[in-house]
């Protein structure tokens, strides 16, 4: 159960960053870049944080750190939501709600980062 958890959290990784970014079928996360880091190189900028967000989708499925790669994941989530309420919320799926779903991953991006529980020996 634990990989396939580890599995399904590198799948939103990778979904976000090579479908919404890097292929550019969902527009409003170049428009959320190019509100935050400006319009100038927005689309090459939103297709090398996808690439970045696909390299953290096979750290991730790779199993490999799991505390330093949770609290990679939990540093992003958090930096990147809180940019997002502050400077674009009007660009968000779910305007500043987005930040219960965002705190919500995080939560269970680091329940899942622990290793798991065994029984003690008698």
């Amino acid at each position: 159960m634990h990989v396939l958890i580890r599995y399904l959290i590198a799948l939103v990784w990778l979904s976000n960053g090579l479908l919404c970014k890097v292929l550019h079928l969902v527009p409003r996360h170049e428009a959320i870049v190019a509100r935050i880091l400006g319009p100038a190189h927005a689309g090459v900028l939103t297709r090398l944080i996808g690439l970045g967000e696909i390299g953290l989708a096979a750290w991730v499925a790779s199993g490999r750190a799991p505390r330093w790669c949770a609290a990679a994941q939990i540093t992003l989530i958090l930096s990147m939501n809180t940019l997002e309420a502050l400077l674009a919320p009007d660009l968000l799926l779910w305007g500043r709600a987005n930040a219960v779903f965002a705190a919500l991953f995080c939560i269970f991006i680091y329940y899942h980062s622990r290793p798991p529980h065994r029984l003690a020996a008698p």
